[in-house]
């Protein structure tokens, strides 16, 4: 008895065509777009598109949104994420500045955070394997060190009145330093 074939899985449930054109302006017919798949369970594009009042055939659909958001996590970059969704950047900086637009705002930030350190593992992965005698390689990991995510501290920098010293004070005594300083003046006083 022949075994049937196995069907074929089904497509992510949201398909967009996007441009695949270096300079978007070539894009003038179907062979220079192609299917972009955005995966269903990434929860980087768990956000809640902003929804046009009256959509019109130029609008940044939700579609588009999410596609934008997968492709600025993917390469952190917004110019790039923002040609391979075929949309100008001003439209959408000024999407991201509408009113109800707040969660698409979130979902940006995220994916540019998202982006950012995607770039940042590419260039010390490139870095540590050109080796340590490249001097091309050694300035990439010098760059990359020096600007180094914002949260990221040296702790010999962390004194009294820096926030992280404060947040740990509070964390362990359950007062703000400043509120102690206040009690103490109060005692001194009586």
């Amino acid at each position: 008895m022949p075994r049937k074939p196995a069907p074929a899985p089904s497509p992510p449930r949201n398909t967009l065509l996007v441009n695949k054109r270096a300079i978007p302006r070539q894009a003038t017919s179907r062979v220079a777009f192609e299917e972009m798949l955005i995966p269903d369970d990434d929860p980087l594009l768990d956000f809640i598109p902003y929804r046009h009042k009256q959509p019109r055939g130029n609008s940044i659909t939700p579609d588009v949104q999410r596609a934008f958001i997968h492709e600025l996590a993917m390469s952190g970059i917004v110019t790039q994420a923002a040609t391979k969704v075929g949309k100008s950047i001003e439209a959408l900086y000024k999407l991201r500045e509408k009113p109800g637009a707040a969660d698409f705002r979130r979902a940006w930030d995220e994916a540019l955070e998202w982006g950012r350190m995607r770039l940042e593992d590419c260039a010390m992965e490139r870095a540590i394997h050109d080796g340590a005698h490249n001097p091309r390689a050694n300035g990439m990991i010098c760059f990359v060190i020096k600007h180094r995510s914002q949260y990221m501290i040296d702790s010999r920098h962390v004194t009294r009145g820096h926030w992280l010293w404060d947040s740990i004070h509070h964390e362990i005594t359950g007062q703000w330093p400043d509120e102690e300083d206040e009690e103490e003046a109060d005692q001194a006083e009586r």
